[in-house]
């Protein structure tokens, strides 16, 4: 009650402000019927109404107009006194308020009655109110329809508004009745609401021309906000009317959002009050704009970025100053995740063709984990988690194959560069309503973001395992064994990894969480990284020869995929699929080549027709052929829905796509059905029980990670193979010099004039010598943080690596001749660890 009874207050010294008193003797200094009073404009009188509530100066009582008031003393009042019965607004209303300020030039009526309307949730959720719901056509026709009429079509609707208010007397009581609360627009669909979104576009490009009237708006939105805000999180306002939605629908339409003036307070405190809304709300939103058209999904998500990046750049964030504690970010994320979704839903989406789960669930630790050794209960058994709104609208990123807008727009780059990671990491993983965490809005960040959250996600739960282990040795007396160690030899790496990874499969899955510590027997590198990489590049060489069989390559795209009359059992694919998470675990970046639809298959989803143009670009073509040819398809091509392929050996091999499918002919009718099946057959059922077993050799080791949380099939392709975009101009500009060099010496200018004039394939060997791959990590080579070393003086000795920490022990060669020749015997004869 008194806030209520302070907003009356306040309220009415605006008035006063504005409007006055009506008494023209009057003798408040603050009420602009005095004599002498200078008018203020609306912001103004809105913060001078605050200050004189708070010292609580004199309010002066309304003075009814007198009877015996003069002609002219009417004529100068009847714009300032007239609509102050209108308390909603309709597109006709406006046009005629609008009629009459122009005629009298004088738009304060206006500014007041937008003021009033627009500053009040009721007043807004009951405006542009439609009689009747949005058909099918009517919600298509939103895309693309906010182009603006000329200058005729404008006056044409215009006098035609007018007419009707003219022509129709009834017209308006009719509003009246449609607006008063009661839903005269039907039953409304899951993504439609009561508000006419086409006359509020039109309505905001009348208006918004005019920079008074502008002005009213932002004035509105500061004092709407916070009300908004407190009917949302006390008062439960949407479950009573689900038409108050309508409010942020209306506001969201006005295309100056992004301005500099509402930068500062209207548009945070705006996003404050959306993120308040309840998930159904958010769903409905999110619905609703999905129908959109691009240009108007980038404007709301350019209106969201540019205060995310105003904020971040005009505050200094830290480890102290975490951008997680500013309101106004945290919010504008918030929002910007009902437009990513919208975004996601509008595009060309896939909801089908998802993979099977597997069967069998994922063997459990026999071991007791660390919560229940201390006796608490494990948490997140479910493995990782899904975001609430991605449930609620039942689509997921991986459902769509192209967005209204390209993904990577959503990504905020200030923000990723003062996001503070660790600590951002706690708080997605601690999950406490105060505290938020740019992890659970993962399109905002970008990959390599991404990638250090989930490298302290792998680490957190390495170091978990260790202890688990220390503390299970003490309890009962096992051998203490804190890594996942494999002792290999060169020449049969395949039989000794393999061997060793199926029999932890089989007895302990969770050693396989545990940080990989590699030994080559008969070597004396210790493991910090560098003998890993080795080790995952040897395995991989030798996993993806043509000769083993398991993988078929194509010389046309360079790939690898799975083959179908492989002799190699389940088994051998599981341990695949365990060696490709194991690298992602242990942040090690694989030289492997598929298309890319295995990682689409991994974040659960089928191949279907399209992603046979990278994997199987040639029959894809002629499929494509197939579809699009306007001629008889039975009678010219004489093709049934029995296909051949060849196995091992070159023997032919044939499959029925349908039942008794060689009898059955391929059509104009039933071509598409052939061509889905063909692609299905290809990519699926060819190849089921090998990626199975594969996907659930992947999944031993991420089940609990939060990758496919994070990232889409794109970035768990890089995430695992690194880039093949080699810049070593960034390499250079980030690379750190110890043991007496220096950006400046002799040898360090000569290294890189020599390496920038090697070839390519000589550059890839140079990064293979120096840091265990040739390729980039995620963020190309800038992200790598190599040192070179001084090794002693001039020397006939050639350089050396650790590739654990990327350094180049580099002796001080006399000549650039010496150092090309040493350096290129170096990297070409690079083989084996040894200690120095």
């Amino acid at each position: 009650m008194k806030r209520a009874a302070a907003k009356h207050l306040i309220e009415r010294y605006y008035h006063q402000l504005t409007e006055g008193c009506g008494n023209d003797s009057c003798s408040n200094a603050w009420c602009a019927s005095s004599q002498g009073f200078h008018r203020l404009d609306n912001n103004a009188a809105a913060v001078k109404a605050l200050e004189l509530y708070k010292i609580n100066a004199k309010l002066c009582d309304p003075h009814p107009s007198k009877k015996g008031t003069t002609m002219n003393h009417k004529d100068m009042h009847s714009v300032r006194d007239d609509f102050k019965d209108v308390n909603y607004l309709t597109e006709e209303k406006v046009y005629e308020i609008l009629d009459i300020c122009g005629e009298k030039k004088d738009y304060s009526p206006l500014i007041r009655v937008i003021g009033r309307v627009f500053s009040s949730a009721e007043g807004l959720v009951q405006s542009f109110r439609r009689s009747k719901p949005h058909t099918k056509e009517e919600l298509k026709s939103l895309q693309g329809k906010d182009e603006d009429k000329d200058e005729d079509e404008k006056e044409a609707a215009t006098s035609s508004a007018s007419a009707m208010e003219e022509d129709s007397p009834g017209s308006s009581s009719r509003l009246d009745g449609a607006s008063s609360g009661d839903n005269d627009v039907g039953k409304l669909g899951p993504d439609e609401v009561s508000v006419d979104i086409d006359a509020v576009r039109r309505v905001y490009r009348r208006l918004l021309s005019n920079e008074n009237i502008e002005a009213a708006f932002l004035n509105a939105l500061v004092y709407l906000s916070p009300n908004v805000e407190c009917d949302l999180t006390y008062h439960n306002v949407y479950s009573r009317d689900p038409n108050y939605l309508n409010l942020f629908v209306v506001v969201m339409e006005n295309s100056n959002l992004h301005s500099p003036e509402y930068l500062e307070i209207a548009l945070p405190q705006f996003c404050k009050a959306m993120s308040k809304l309840p998930l159904s709300a958010l769903a409905k939103l999110a619905r609703l704009w999905s129908h959109y058209s691009a240009e108007q999904i980038r404007r709301m998500m350019e209106t969201f970025q540019q205060l995310i990046t105003y904020k971040v750049i005009s505050n200094e964030f830290n480890s102290r100053n975490l951008v997680n504690d500013d309101d106004a970010v945290v919010a504008a994320t918030k929002c910007l995740k009902i437009v990513y979704y919208a975004n996601v839903l509008g595009g060309d989406v896939d909801k089908e063709h998802n993979e099977e789960e597997d069967e069998e669930p994922i063997p459990e630790s026999s071991e007791l984990t660390l919560q229940e050794l201390l006796g608490e209960e494990r948490r997140n058994k479910k493995g990782p988690r899904v975001d609430p709104l991605e449930t609620e609208l039942t689509v997921r990123t991986s459902d769509c194959r192209r967005p209204l807008i390209p993904f990577e727009e959503f990504v905020n780059e200030p923000l990723n560069e003062v996001l503070e990671m660790d600590k951002d990491y706690t708080f997605f993983k601690v999950e406490t309503e105060n505290k938020f965490s740019f992890m659970t809005c993962p399109f905002i960040l970008n990959a390599v973001t991404k990638n250090l959250g989930l490298y302290y996600d792998n680490r957190i739960r390495m170091y978990s395992e260790r202890r688990i282990t220390v503390l299970y040795s003490l309890v009962q007396g096992q051998q203490l064994n804190p890594y996942l160690r494999l002792k290999v030899r060169r020449d049969h790496i395949i039989d000794d990894a393999l061997v060793r990874l199926e029999m932890i499969a089989m007895e302990n899955p969770a050693d396989l969480k545990k940080q990989l510590y590699v030994e080559f027997e008969g070597e004396q590198g210790v493991d910090e990284g560098g003998v890993s990489k080795e080790f995952f590049q040897l395995v991989v060489e030798e996993i993806f020869n043509p000769d083993i069989g398991m993988f078929a390559y194509d010389e046309h795209t360079k790939m690898f995929w799975f083959n179908p009359s492989s002799f190699e059992n389940e088994g051998q694919f599981t341990l695949i699929g365990i060696v490709l998470g194991l690298a992602i675990y242990n942040n090690c970046i694989l030289d492997i080549h598929f298309p890319m639809v295995v990682y689409r298959k991994l974040m659960g989803k089928k191949g279907t027709f399209r992603d046979l143009a990278d994997s199987n670009p040639v029959l894809y073509q002629s499929l494509k052929e197939l579809l699009e040819y306007e001629g008889s398809v039975e009678e010219d091509m004489m093709i049934t829905f029995q296909i051949s392929q060849t196995d091992l050996f070159g023997n032919p091999l044939m499959y029925d796509l349908r039942e008794n499918g060689d009898t059955i002919p391929v059509t104009n009718e039933n071509r598409k059905e052939f061509v889905a099946q063909y692609a299905d057959y290809m990519l699926n059922k060819s190849v089921e029980k090998q990626f199975k077993a594969f996907r659930r050799g992947f999944h031993m080791v991420t089940n609990e990670s939060p990758l496919k949380y994070l990232f889409r099939p794109e970035e768990i392709e890089l995430l695992i193979c690194g880039s093949r975009n080699l810049d070593f101009q960034a390499l250079e500009e980030t690379t750190e010099y110890d043991g007496g060099y220096s950006r400046d010496s002799r040898i360090i200018k000569e290294f890189w004039e020599t390496l920038h004039s090697f070839a390519e394939e000589q550059k890839r060997l140079f990064l293979q010598f120096t840091t265990g791959t040739d390729r980039a990590p995620v963020g190309g080579l800038g992200k790598l943080k190599m040192i070179i070393a001084k090794n002693g003086p001039d020397t006939d000795r050639l350089p050396t690596s650790h590739t654990c920490f990327n350094v180049l022990l580099l002796p001080e060669y006399n000549t650039k001749e010496k150092l090309r020749e040493r350096l290129l015997k170096a990297i070409l004869y690079a083989k084996g660890f040894g200690m120095l």
